[in-house]
């Protein structure tokens, strides 16, 4: 039988002509073949056939196998690049096309878009947690405790001085009105103290950053071996070199 270089070039197949894989990790032969398995009429020989893929898959994760209900993953997976035209017997519920494509819900976030950010997210959780506390002088401590703690975040973000009618009127947007100091007569902390304060945590963290730092260059010399030159000791030298004159 002679070559006939015509016909070869017809059987070539293009990238551009063929069809997009559904899951490229496996390569187009075992798409192929799961095509060629759809075909098959006898129904028996399905279930062989569908059995000897899941069985190459299966060879091809050997990663997968410690995974909980890896075989049941594999039949998804096999149900899926037949484009859920595959009719043999699974021992797993089959899927369809709707129920493997199902998106995830959306994680639900505390603040989308926060009005102040420089207080932070707990400072509403704070705010919620001195409104559920009963009238008296226990929640009234804590309304002014939440108010110095939003001054200290504000003046360590703006870095500015900042009045107590700020606090207070930011305290009542945050709260819905339900907390109003705009009356009180007692006042916050002074803005220099809580900058001080804010610069000696600064100061503190940064020390102990720097410390961590060297402990690790340290750690990582002696862990070398790196051997540093010691001085002689002149004395000794001395005494040495008297006693090789002697």
């Amino acid at each position: 039988m002679k070559f006939n270089p015509k016909e070869a070039i017809q059987e070539l197949e293009y990238n551009a002509e063929r069809t997009d894989l559904v899951l490229p990790e496996y390569g187009r032969h075992l798409h192929k073949l799961i095509d060629q398995i759809i075909k098959i009429e006898d129904k028996e020989t399905r279930n062989k056939a569908a059995n000897y893929v899941i069985d190459i898959m299966g060879s091809m994760n050997p990663h997968l196998r410690d995974v909980p209900d890896f075989q049941h993953k594999l039949w998804d997976q096999l149900f899926k690049m037949s484009k859920f035209k595959l009719d043999v017997d699974s021992p797993y519920p089959i899927p369809n096309a709707d129920s493997i494509s199902i998106k995830p819900a959306e994680l639900a976030y505390p603040q989308n878009f926060p009005k102040y950010r420089f207080y932070g997210n707990n400072i509403t959780y704070m705010i919620n947690k001195a409104l559920s506390w009963e009238p008296g002088e226990m929640r009234d401590a804590l309304i002014i405790v939440i108010a110095n703690h939003m001054k200290k975040s504000y003046l360590s973000w703006n870095k500015e001085t900042v009045a107590d009618g700020v606090i207070f009127e930011h305290l009542y947007d945050l709260s819905k009105g339900e907390i109003d100091l705009a009356k009180t007569t007692e006042n916050l902390s002074n803005s220099s103290d809580l900058i001080r304060v804010n610069k000696k945590q600064t100061n503190k963290s940064n020390f102990s950053s720097n410390n961590n730092k060297n402990n690790t260059h340290n750690n990582n010399n002696n862990n070398g071996k790196i051997k540093r030159f010691v001085k002689p000791n002149n004395g000794q030298n001395n005494n040495n070199q008297n006693t090789r004159k002697g």
